[in-house]
C-alpha cells in the first residue's frame, strides 16, 4: 500500500536534489569561466576571449566567447553604435548640443561633471566616452536620442538583436552595474567589427586619447594604443567589480584588421598584456574560408561568473603571478619611487630586458605610514639577482612571493 506522506517526503527530496545539482551546475559553469591564461610570469586568471579577422569573419582564437558576461564600460561601444546611427542619418550632427539633465549628472565616476541644465557637443561627448569613458555622457546621450535612459537601453538591446547579438541585454547606457545587463565575447566581437565596417567615417573616435576641455586636458584614452603601436587603433576599455577588467581591441596588421575580445582580468595591466599576446598569436594564423565564422560560434554557458566580489574590490592585492623584489620601505611616496627607478634601471643594466612594475605599497604601524618601494610580476631569475646584486653591495633588497603579500602587509614595514 501506497504511503503517501513517505513518498511526498521523497518527492520533496528528490526535487530538492535536483535543485541543487542545477545550483551546482550553474556555480561550475560560472568558475568555468575564469580559467588560467598564460603571462610571462606565470599563469593568471581570466575570462572568456576571441579574435576574429574583420573581413572574413573567421574566429582565430577563443575560450568560451559564447559564455555571459557583464559588459561594464565596454556597454558604451553600443551607446557609440547608435551615436553614429544617428549622425549617419542626419538626426544628429557633430556639432549638435547634448544637454545633460540632473539624472545624468547624477551618475558615479568616471564622469566629465557638466552642470544640469548645461550642454556640451556631440562631437566632445564622442571624445569623452573614449578618452574618459564618462558614464555622464552615456547617460545624457541615451535621453537625448531617447528621451530616457530605458528607452535607450531598449533601443540597445533591439540593435544588438539585429546585428546578431542574441545573448546581449542592456539596461542601461554607460555600462554601471545591473545584474539583467549581460553579453558575451562573441557578441561583444560582433559589435567591434559592425563598428569598424559600417561607420569609417566616425571610426577614428575610437583613437581618441585625449582633448581640450576647456582649460582641462580630458585623458588619456586606453593605453592598448600605445602598447601596441603602430598597430593599435581602438576601441574600448570596461570595469566593474562583477566583471572585472576588460577590453575590445582593434588592430591593422600586414594589411589584416582583427578584432579582439578579452574579459575578466583582476588587473589592467595583465589584460593589456594578454591582448597583445593574443593579437601576435592570432596574426600568425592564417585564413582561407575554413574556420568558423564569428556569428556561427554558440552562445549560452551559465550566468556571468564574479572576478571581484564587490567586498574586496578596491582593496590593496598582489594579483600578478611573479616575485617581487623589496627595495625598502620610506617615509614618502616620491623617495620610495625614486628607489623603484633605480633598481628598474639596475635590472635593465644585468641584462633584464623585461622589466617589472611598480607598486609603491602604503604600510601603517603605530598610526604611522610608510611607503614600501616594490619592483613587482617579476620571473624569478629577475628577482633572485636583483636582490643579490643588491646585498653584495651592501643595499636592502628581499626576495618576495605573492603569497607574502597579506594585509595589513606589517612584513614590509622597515
Amino acid at each position: 500500500m501506497l504511503n503517501v506522506p513517505h513518498a511526498s517526503a521523497a518527492m520533496n527530496l528528490r526535487l530538492l536534489f535536483c535543485v541543487l545539482g542545477l545550483l551546482g551546475l550553474c556555480a561550475a559553469s560560472a568558475r568555468a569561466q575564469i580559467a588560467p591564461v598564460d603571462s610571462p610570469s606565470g599563469p593568471v586568471p581570466a575570462g572568456p576571449y576571441v579574435v576574429v579577422d574583420v573581413a572574413t569573419g573567421e574566429t582565430l582564437l577563443e575560450r568560451n566567447a559564447g559564455f555571459s558576461w557583464y559588459p561594464a564600460s565596454l556597454t558604451k561601444m553600443m551607446t557609440i553604435y547608435i551615436v553614429f546611427e544617428e549622425l549617419k542619418a542626419g538626426r544628429l550632427s557633430l556639432t549638435s548640443p547634448l544637454p545633460f539633465s540632473q539624472n545624468a549628472n547624477s551618475k558615479p565616476a568616471s564622469k566629465l561633471g557638466v552642470a544640469p541644465g548645461s550642454s556640451i557637443t556631440v562631437e566632445q561627448g564622442l571624445q569623452a566616452l573614449v578618452a574618459r569613458s564618462a558614464n555622464d555622457v552615456a547617460t545624457a546621450f541615451g535621453e537625448r536620442i531617447s528621451g530616457t535612459e530605458a528607452a535607450f537601453a531598449q533601443r540597445m538591446t533591439e540593435t544588438a538583436s539585429r546585428l546578431g547579438m542574441t545573448a546581449t541585454q542592456f539596461r542601461n547606457a554607460n555600462g554601471l552595474p545591473d545584474p539583467g545587463q549581460v553579453t558575451t565575447a562573441r557578441d561583444l566581437a560582433l559589435l567591434g567589427v559592425a563598428l569598424v565596417k559600417e561607420f569609417p567615417q566616425y571610426y577614428g573616435y575610437f583613437r581618441t586619447q585625449d582633448f581640450m576641455f576647456g582649460k582641462q586636458k580630458i585623458g588619456p584614452g586606453i593605453k592598448f594604443l600605445d602598447l601596441y603601436a603602430p598597430y593599435a587603433d581602438g576601441l574600448k576599455t570596461g570595469f566593474i567589480c562583477a566583471s572585472g577588467f576588460n577590453i575590445v581591441g582593434s588592430a591593422v596588421r600586414d594589411g589584416r584588421r582583427l578584432v579582439a575580445v578579452a574579459l575578466g582580468f583582476k588587473r589592467a595591466d595583465l589584460r593589456d598584456e594578454f591582448i597583445i599576446r593574443l593579437l601576435d598569436e592570432a596574426y600568425l594564423l592564417k585564413t582561407a574560408g575554413s574556420r568558423p565564422k564569428i556569428w556561427q560560434l554558440r552562445n549560452g554557458g551559465g550566468g556571468p561568473a564574479t572576478v571581484l566580489p564587490y567586498g574586496e574590490c578596491g582593496t590593496i592585492r598582489y594579483e600578478m603571478p611573479g616575485d617581487a623584489a623589496w627595495l625598502g620601505t620610506f617615509g614618502d611616496w616620491r623617495t620610495a619611487r625614486t628607489a623603484f627607478d633605480k633598481g628598474q634601471a639596475q635590472l635593465a643594466t644585468l641584462g633584464f630586458s623585461r622589466l617589472g612594475k611598480e607598486w609603491i605599497l602604503p604600510v601603517t604601524s603605530n598610526k604611522a605610514t610608510r611607503q614600501a618601494a616594490i619592483i613587482a610580476d617579476l620571473e624569478p631569475a629577475a628577482a633572485e639577482k636583483l636582490c643579490a646584486d643588491y646585498q653584495s653591495r651592501k643595499l636592502f633588497c628581499q626576495v618576495k612571493k605573492p603569497g607574502d603579500f597579506v594585509p595589513p602587509f606589517s612584513g614590509f614595514w622597515r
